[in-house]
């Protein structure tokens, strides 16, 4: 069951039915037969719709901000910074669009002519999360639309009502019906879109679990795959010049979006000089954010987890460490109604600890004292994740060397992990692969088709 449940009280106020398999099979029927129809449409055309798009984005920020917060809890001046990004997104993809798509003349021997063009492969399923509603979708479609692609949207089981507003602006924008289809499917009608021959590929963002079970039924269909999973991505402080804005960028990077983000700096890795006054200001810092269950969530530091079962899961993952010998600096609490879970400090997290393997999804942030730069590239590398990576020192050139020692897809050096447009964004090792954003994105489930001619 696709529902809306306020993460902020509880309060279930809407909910949707599953598709049953016939509406399915219409579904399939209608975004392959709109993919024939929007692949012709004139790619000028197709740059407009994307457009319109992010102009009814931003003409609807407020909105939309406010069905974010509660659907999955984010404050409202974040919520409100995430619609900015989407409608950035959609208008990227429209101003390169001709560049990204231009025909590419090869150099080949034996003379004659090759050259290659970039065109759309059919109807794409994106699997979409919670933590960021929209974002997530616009990163996948809009790139796969302006290319000529249709798409079926399988979004978050919380976020419905999100869900459909998509398709309506893309409706709105002018995009052909059913070349962007959102539909509500469970698990299994998941494995039957990527059996069925008019599906040509598959987008998921999401846990690791969900990404092994989909591209296990994506391999044994022959269906392209692109994953975005999880991280527990490490912030590396080697030496700094101004220690609270060290603290300061690893505070707010944590506790961005209550933590409910896989590029999140969750292994706070430093240097043994470093360590105490930085566990110190990193304490005072989390010590002055608070919650509070404001439905519109506009004046708040940190808002509730996206469900109470994450908030469950994070207080196991806290008691678990302290019950092995973590130290618990303050926070690893849950509030008693609602999905709120206090802001989180833990050192002392050793192997053995579910908090040392584990992504940590939420306002828990895990500080290690490493004895030198060696110490801090082991620690980092010892993960199965690899999505990215934040590296802090006085000289650009020391951090650049450490980051490109880390196993990570993405490295970013005085600055928290972050997204743009034009930058592509995708990991190593279980946190996936393939990429999305930036020239890349647009490329994953696109035919570049090689034309070949003889010499005259």
């Amino acid at each position: 069951m696709f529902a809306t449940v306020n993460p902020a009280t509880g309060e279930k106020l809407a909910q949707y039915d599953y598709l049953t398999d016939e509406q399915l099979q219409d579904a399939l029927a209608r975004t392959d037969a709109a993919h024939r129809s929007w692949r012709e449409v004139p790619l000028d055309e197709r740059i407009a719709v994307l457009h319109r798009v992010a102009d009814l984005y931003r003409e609807r920020r407020d909105e939309l901000a406010r069905l974010t917060g509660l659907e999955m809890g984010k404050p409202f001046e974040e919520a409100k910074g995430e619609i900015d990004i989407v409608a950035s997104i959609w208008d990227y993809y429209a101003d390169h669009a001709e560049d990204l798509l231009r025909e590419q003349e090869l150099s080949v021997s034996g003379g004659g002519r090759a050259f290659i063009r970039t065109k759309s492969i059919g109807s794409i399923l994106g699997i979409m999360p919670w933590n960021y509603p929209h974002y997530q979708v616009a990163r996948f479609a809009a790139p796969n639309l302006v290319l000529g692609n249709s798409v079926l949207l399988k979004h978050a089981e919380n976020c419905p009502q999100n869900a459909l507003v998509v398709q309506e602006l893309v409706e709105q924008a002018g995009g052909l019906p059913d070349a962007y289809l959102n539909v509500f499917v469970t698990t299994e009608q998941v494995g039957t879109i990527l059996a069925d021959r008019r599906n040509q590929g598959v987008s998921l963002t999401g846990s690791e679990r969900a990404g092994a079970a989909v591209a296990e039924i994506a391999g044994r269909n022959l269906k392209k795959c692109v994953l975005e999973l999880g991280g527990s991505d490490a912030f590396i402080l080697l030496d700094t010049d101004d220690m609270d804005l060290a603290v300061e960028k690893a505070a707010s990077g944590r506790m961005y979006n209550s933590g409910q983000a896989c590029n999140s700096p969750k292994r706070l890795i430093v240097v043994e000089d470093l360590y105490e006054d930085f566990v110190s200001g990193l304490k005072q810092r989390l010590t002055s954010l608070r919650a509070d269950p404001d439905t519109e969530m506009a004046a708040v530091s940190i808002g509730p987890v996206a469900s109470r079962t994450a908030a469950e899961q994070l207080q196991e993952q806290v008691d678990d460490a302290v019950s092995k010998g973590a130290t618990l600096h303050l926070g690893g609490t849950m509030s008693e109604n609602g999905s709120f879970f206090s802001p989180t400090l833990l050192t002392d997290v050793k192997p053995g600890m579910r908090a040392y393997r584990e992504e940590v999804f939420g306002p828990v942030a895990v500080v290690y004292k490493v004895k030198d730069e060696a110490a801090a590239i082991e620690l980092a590398n010892d993960s199965d994740y690899g999505l990215s990576c934040d590296i802090f020192s006085a000289s650009p050139e020391r951090a650049i060397a450490v980051a490109d020692q880390l196993e990570t897809g993405m490295a970013w050096i005085n600055g928290i992990s972050g997204t743009q447009a034009d930058l592509p964004f995708g990991g190593v090792k279980k946190s996936g692969y393939g990429r999305e954003l930036g020239e890349y994105g647009i490329l994953e489930f696109a035919n570049k088709k090689i034309f070949r001619l003889p010499a005259e």
